[in-house]
């Protein structure tokens, strides 16, 4: 099922799963009105989204369902970050905004100017940002209604070495890091996870990247939403910078089918 904005899409899986793949970085598309407003010339803009796309986690994603039992749900963004970035939000004052990556960036991941310093961000949150997080908020509010609990197992990836954005790349990268959230991931559900992973290399806990993902409307209020994030280092998948997936996605698919399996 395919959203009517074009730009995300929900792909359902069963009717009694609770757990939703999702994947907001896995895009390099963006749209000519929003090339526009970036000032990077296109070989600089390709250079860009090779060091800042999650590439082939919508793959991994979509591999893993297709591996899954039960068919887990896959919410997955369409358009590259560049166009607005789904997990911030726009009225937050937290410190990726100082380093210009908020809800719409405005720096690159080498901390090089990406839009104006006048940029007027507002229609961006209006056309693309807003219409998403409605439709997050809605897939979960269906998986508490049919289910009565909702998993968000975010899919994610990161460089070997620290970008220059990365304000904390002094941490530990592991293979496998896993985004924490005090209220919203439960011990059995990390537990899962590591269990899931470990033939896949160490597994790491909220470093270089911490956190989860939930719509504001269940953010540290519903606990029947459960939410984990998935970091994995992109030198054991692919090759890097925004090179071809390899063998090891494969077996990363695996590991993820089996948290699946043990979130269900």
């Amino acid at each position: 099922m395919r959203s009517m904005s074009g730009f995300f899409e929900l792909r359902p899986g069963a009717d009694d799963s609770p757990v939703i793949l999702h994947v907001p970085h896995s895009s390099r598309e963006i749209p000519p009105e929003v090339r526009a407003g970036i000032l990077l010339d296109d070989p600089a803009l390709e250079r860009e989204l090779d060091h800042i796309v999650d590439a082939h986690t919508a793959r991994l994603a979509r591999e893993a369902a297709r591996a899954s039992e039960v068919t887990p749900w896959r919410f997955v963004n369409r358009l590259s970050r560049l166009v607005v970035d789904p997990e911030r939000f726009p009225d937050e004052r937290e410190e990726m905004l100082a380093v210009g990556m908020g809800a719409v960036y405005t720096r690159t991941t080498h901390r090089e100017a990406l839009r104006a310093d006048d940029f007027d961000a507002g229609p961006l949150i209006s056309r693309y940002f807003e219409p998403y997080a409605r439709a997050m908020t809605d897939a979960v509010a269906g998986r508490l209604a049919a289910t009565g609990r909702a998993v968000i197992i975010d899919v994610h990836s990161y460089p070997t070495a620290p970008l220059p954005y990365e304000l904390h790349g002094e941490g530990p990268r592991p293979p496998v890091c896993l985004g924490t959230d005090p209220f919203h991931t439960p011990p059995g559900l990390l537990a899962a996870a590591r269990e899931a992973f470990a033939g896949c290399g160490e597994t790491g806990l909220d470093s270089p990247f911490g956190g989860t993902y939930v719509p504001l409307e269940f953010y540290g209020r519903d606990p029947r939403v459960s939410a984990l994030m998935i970091e994995i280092r992109r030198d054991t998948y692919m090759a890097e910078p925004g090179g071809p997936a390899g063998p090891g996605l494969t077996r990363l698919a695996k590991a993820l089918a089996a948290l699946v399996a043990a979130a269900h």
